[in-house]
Parts: structure tokens; C-alpha cells; sequence
């Protein structure tokens, strides 16, 4: 007679015992104890019969993971009359599981507070570089060298290499006579950037397009223009049209926009004539002329 884990000595009744069974081997010898097949465990535990086969033959290779496997066992050893805890705990040993590796979380180490920047640093830092942003965009906008009008004055001027639009020769005419008084309208013959100012105000400061008109206030005390493009721009007083502001593509700056000053340009100031030599009085000495070189025969 035998039992898992010993066999009976016919002489002395008493069980000898031999090397441990594995945990499949006492699964097989249970089973045949109770006169079942693979095949009746199978259709019982619902355990495929290859995994059932691999367990009783220790071929842990054959096998799916630790639990799948040790659940298998412990199903296996319900079956057939074994204390399924016990062997599903030999199982995982022999399938090298042993038991679930704890995860022990690591305690949480603050920085070295040495090393941490203090607020007031963080806040000073914070300052500087808002002043320091301040200042760039100032000085990108040229307020502290000027530049700013230059710019916009050089991008409103055409791209060189482009062909400018001849204009027509000015007539010769008799010089017509000042009126008296009338508004100043400037009027864009090409799209030209102007600022116009009175002072410390901006009256205007944009684009003109072709045709576009400007009139420049009556209460304006000295206005004065900033352009780029000055043969652009017509500028009348009443029914008079003034000469252009200044040579083409060459940027004035404070030239006056007040009525007068405009319809000056009209009737220019002419050049003096030279004058004439003194007529000798009566009396004065007659100049004496150098003598001549003498001739030599």
C-alpha cells in the first residue's frame, strides 16, 4: 500500500519515508486514488488538460504565470481531496514565485533649504527683468535716439531699383498774384507717411494715399511736417499751390506748414544786384598806372 510522500513496509506495517513528491506528483496520485482522469478534471475545474498534464509532470516551463498557475493547483487539489492553501503555497515556491516582492515607497526628501533661492531674491530677480523688457522695447521703438521716425520714414520710401514716375515739367509762368488768406490742404499725388505736429501735439501722423487730403487746422498755432517724400505731396493755401517741400526722396524735418511761411515760397527773395562802382569825385587823385616794361630794339 502506498500514500503520497511514503510507501508501507510489508513486514513492519510501518510507512517508510521517501524522497518528497512535488506538488504534481501528489495531485497524479491523488487523482488515481480517486479513479479519475485528466480529462474528468479538466471538464470540472475548467483548467485546459495541457496545464493540467504540465502540473502533474513539473514542467513549469509549459506553464502560464505564477497565479494562473498556482490557481490551477488550487483548484486541481479541491478536486480531488488535498488542502488546496497548502499546496498552491508549495506550487508557487516550486515555480520560484515565493512571495510577492513589497514595494516599499521612498520617503520624500525635501531640498536643502540652503539651496532654495529665497522669495526676496526670486522677487528681485522678477523686477529686473521686467525693467530690463521695459527698456528694450523702448529703445526698439527709438524713443530714446529717434530712430523710430527714420525708420518708418525709410519704410514708407519705395524700394530702390523701382521706376519712379517722372513728373511733368512745371510750366513757365508769370508768378500768379499771394492771395490773401485760405486753408493749407495737403494732398497725396503717391502714398506717402507724414507726421504733422503743433508743439508738443501730433495733429497727424499716417499714411496718405493717392488723392487722400489733409487740411491742417486753423488753430494750429507752427505746425510744422516731417516726411520723407516731400515731391508726394501738393500743398495749396486757398486756390495757390506751393512749390514742393524739398528735393525728392530727401526727408525734411520742422518745415512750417503756417500760411505765411508757405506763401512766401511763391515770391522767393532775389539776389541783390552787385554794386556799381563808386564815381570818382572831384578832386581825388588820378590812380597812377604801373610804367610800362621798356622795349628793347
Amino acid at each position: 500500500m502506498e500514500r503520497p510522500g511514503g510507501r508501507m513496509n510489508d513486514t513492519t506495517g510501518e510507512f517508510a519515508v521517501e524522497a518528497p513528491f512535488t506538488v504534481g506528483a501528489r495531485l497524479a496520485e491523488a487523482r488515481k486514488a480517486h479513479a479519475l482522469d485528466l480529462a474528468d478534471i479538466a471538464a470540472r475545474t475548467r483548467v485546459p488538460l495541457r496545464h493540467l498534464e504540465a502540473i502533474e509532470a513539473g514542467d513549469i516551463a509549459a506553464l502560464p504565470a505564477v497565479p494562473y498557475s498556482v490557481g490551477f493547483v488550487r483548484a486541481f487539489a479541491q478536486i480531488v481531496g488535498l488542502d488546496a492553501n497548502a499546496l498552491a503555497r508549495e506550487f508557487r515556491e516550486e515555480m520560484g514565485g515565493g512571495q510577492p516582492e513589497r514595494i516599499i515607497p521612498e520617503p520624500f526628501e525635501p531640498a536643502d533649504p540652503a539651496r532654495v533661492p529665497s522669495r526676496f531674491l526670486v522677487t528681485v530677480a522678477i523686477v529686473v527683468a521686467i525693467v530690463l523688457g521695459g527698456a528694450y522695447a523702448l529703445w526698439r521703438s527709438g524713443a530714446f535716439t529717434g530712430s523710430g521716425d527714420e525708420e518708418r520714414v525709410a519704410s514708407a520710401t519705395p524700394a530702390q531699383g523701382l521706376p519712379e514716375p517722372t513728373p511733368p515739367p512745371a510750366s513757365i509762368a508769370p508768378p500768379a498774384p499771394t492771395p490773401s488768406s485760405g486753408p493749407v490742404v495737403l494732398t497725396a499725388l503717391e502714398p506717402v507717411w507724414l507726421r504733422v505736429s503743433d508743439g508738443g501735439t501730433r495733429l497727424i501722423e499716417k499714411q496718405l494715399n493717392v488723392g487722400e487730403t489733409w487740411e491742417v487746422p486753423a488753430t494750429a498755432a507752427d505746425p510744422r511736417i516731417l516726411t520723407g517724400r516731400p515731391q508726394a505731396l501738393r500743398v495749396t493755401v486757398g486756390s495757390a499751390v506751393i512749390p514742393p517741400l524739398g528735393a525728392p526722396e530727401r526727408t525734411i524735418r520742422d518745415v512750417s506748414l503756417k500760411a505765411d511761411a508757405l506763401l512766401a515760397r511763391l515770391n522767393p527773395p532775389t539776389a541783390s544786384a552787385a554794386p556799381a562802382p563808386a564815381a570818382a569825385l572831384p578832386g581825388d587823385p588820378a590812380p597812377v598806372l604801373p610804367n610800362p616794361a621798356p622795349i628793347n630794339p
